[in-house]
C-alpha cells in the first residue's frame, strides 16, 4: 500500500487504518448500489439506465463519505478518497461493460432472455414485436400473442420477424400463459378490456407470478421526457415537448467546438497522409464536395475525402439497375465500382469523413446528428420525416452505430427520428463514444 507517495509497511497503524477505511467505504458504496437497484434484471443488458444509477449510487456514496469527512475530520481521508472514488467508478463502469456482452453473447443463443406473450389488436401487436426485435439486447422474446378478435389456432406474420401463434383473443391469457409459460405480459392496447379488465388481469398474473407491462402507445420518445402523475386514481403519461434551443443547444455548441478541434488536431498527421494517397493513386482533386441538406432545409456543401474516381456523381443514373439500399430513396452499393484503392481503405474506417469535422466548426453539421440527406432525398420526404431537419445533421449519429449502410431506409428514418425527438447532450456523448468502437470494427461501411 502507498500513501502519498511513501511506502506502508504491514505493521504501519496508517495501514490498518486505510484497511479499516476502506472495508468502510466499499460497505457504503455496495449498500447504495443496491438500493438504486443497480442489477435489477429489468435494466441490465442494454440501455443506459444501468450506468446511470451506477454513477448516480456512486454520486450518493461520495456525498455519504463527505458529511462523516466533516464530521471527523480523519486526517488521511481526503486524498485517498480523492483516488480511490474516480478508480473505483471506472473499474465499476469497466466491470459492467464486460458482464454486458457477456450477456449479449448469452441473449444471442437464446438464453438468459423474457418470454412474452403479447395482447392486443394486430396492429399494436406487430409494432410491439418489431421494436422488441430490433432490441434484442434487452432480452425480451415474444412466444405467442393474443388478438382482439381471433380465436386460438393460427398464427400472425410479422414482418421482418416471422410468424407467431396465435392463443385467443384478451379472455384467453391465462391459457396461454400456461401453454407458453410466459414470464410477461405485454398489454398494448386496453379498449376491449377497460379499465377494470387491465385491473383484474393484473391480479391474476399476480397469483400466476408473471409481470404485466403496458405500452402507452409513443413511441421513439426517451424516459426523460414520460412524467408520470397520478390523477384520481387514473395514471396518466404527461410527454414533455422535445427542446432545440436554450441551454441545451449551448451545451451541444460547446460539445461540437471541443470535439471537431480536438479530432481535427490529433488526426492532421492522418488527414496528411490520406490526401498524399489520394493524390499520388488517382486522377481529380483531393477533396469531394457534395450539396447536402441542413438546418431548416437550407443548403451547404459538405466536404470529405474523395474516394471515388473524378466525376462518379455523373455515373449514377447507369448504376441504379444495381442499387441494393432497402426503400429506394437511397443509393448504396456494397461492391461500387467507382470506389478507389485507397477510397475503400478510407471508407472502411471512416477517415474520409475527418474533413467533415470544417463543416462542423462552420455550423453547417454538428458531431451528432441526422445522416445529411441529399437534395433529391429530402424532395421525397413527407411531414413526418421532414422533422429530421429540426437540428443540424451529424458526422455520427444513432443510424452509425446501428449499422451504417446496412440499415434499411425505414430504420434510418426511425433512429433519425428518435434522436430528433430525444435530443440531449447525454445521448450524443454516449453516441460518440460507440462510433469510436464502430469505426474501429469497420461493421456496416461501404
Amino acid at each position: 500500500m502507498v500513501r502519498l507517495g511513501r511506502p506502508i509497511t504491514a505493521l504501519d497503524p496508517a495501514s490498518i487504518y486505510f484497511s479499516i477505511l476502506s472495508v468502510f467505504v466499499a460497505a457504503i458504496w455496495l449498500a447504495l448500489l443496491a438500493a438504486y437497484r443497480t442489477r435489477s434484471p429489468r435494466i441490465v443488458g442494454a440501455g443506459v439506465e444501468e450506468y446511470r444509477r451506477v454513477v448516480s449510487s456512486t454520486l450518493a456514496c461520495i456525498g455519504v463519505v463527505a458529511v462523516l469527512l466533516m464530521i471527523f475530520r480523519p486526517e488521511y481521508a481526503r486524498g485517498y478518497l480523492a483516488v480511490a472514488f474516480p478508480l473505483g467508478l471506472a473499474f465499476l463502469v469497466i466491470g459492467r461493460n464486460i458482464a454486458r456482452y457477456s450477456l449479449v453473447r448469452q441473449r444471442r443463443r437464446g438464453r438468459c432472455v423474457v418470454s412474452v406473450l403479447a395482447v392486443g389488436d394486430a396492429r399494436a401487436v406487430r409494432s410491439l414485436v418489431q421494436s422488441l426485435t430490433r432490441g434484442w439486447g434487452y432480452g425480451y422474446s415474444v412466444v405467442g400473442v393474443c388478438l382482439t378478435g381471433r380465436s386460438s389456432g393460427g398464427t400472425i406474420d410479422i414482418p421482418g420477424v416471422g410468424t407467431l401463434p396465435v392463443l385467443g383473443d384478451e379472455g384467453k391469457v391465462h391459457d396461454a400463459i400456461l401453454k407458453t409459460n410466459a414470464d410477461t405480459v405485454a398489454l398494448t392496447t386496453t379498449d376491449h378490456l377497460g379499465p377494470e379488465g387491465v385491473r383484474e388481469l393484473s391480479w391474476d398474473l399476480h397469483k400466476l407470478g408473471v409481470d404485466l407491462v403496458v405500452t402507452p402507445g409513443v413511441v421513439d420518445v426517451a424516459g426523460p421526457r414520460l412524467t408520470m402523475r397520478p390523477v384520481a386514481g387514473l395514471p396518466l403519461i404527461h410527454v414533455e415537448k422535445p427542446q432545440y434551443s436554450g441551454t441545451k443547444k449551448v451545451q451541444k455548441l460547446a460539445f461540437d467546438y471541443f470535439v471537431s478541434i480536438s479530432v481535427l488536431l490529433g488526426a492532421l498527421p492522418v488527414m496528411i497522409v490520406a490526401a498524399l494517397a489520394i493524390k499520388l493513386t488517382s486522377k481529380g482533386p483531393v477533396f469531394y464536395r457534395s450539396e447536402r441538406i441542413g438546418l431548416d432545409g437550407e443548403p451547404f456543401q459538405m466536404i470529405k475525402f474523395r474516394t471515388m474516381v473524378d466525376g462518379a456523381d455523373k455515373q449514377v443514373d447507369s448504376l441504379v439497375h444495381v442499387n441494393e439500399a432497402v426503400g429506394g430513396v437511397l443509393f448504396k452499393i456494397k461492391a461500387d465500382p467507382r470506389i478507389t484503392a485507397v477510397g475503400k481503405l478510407l471508407r472502411k474506417y471512416s477517415i474520409d469523413e475527418l474533413p467533415q469535422f470544417f463543416n462542423v466548426l462552420a455550423r453547417d453539421m454538428s458531431v451528432v446528428g441526422p445522416r445529411p440527406p441529399l437534395r433529391r432525398e429530402v424532395d421525397t420526404y413527407n411531414d413526418q420525416v421532414r422533422r429530421r431537419l429540426l437540428v443540424l445533421p451529424g458526422i455520427t449519429g444513432l443510424w452509425q452505430v446501428s449499422g451504417r449502410s446496412d440499415l434499411s431506409w425505414e430504420d434510418s428514418v426511425r433512429l433519425d427520428l428518435s434522436y430528433v425527438e430525444n435530443w440531449s447532450i447525454t445521448n450524443d456523448l454516449l453516441i460518440a463514444v460507440k462510433t469510436i468502437r464502430t469505426v474501429a470494427t469497420g461493421a456496416g461501411a461501404y
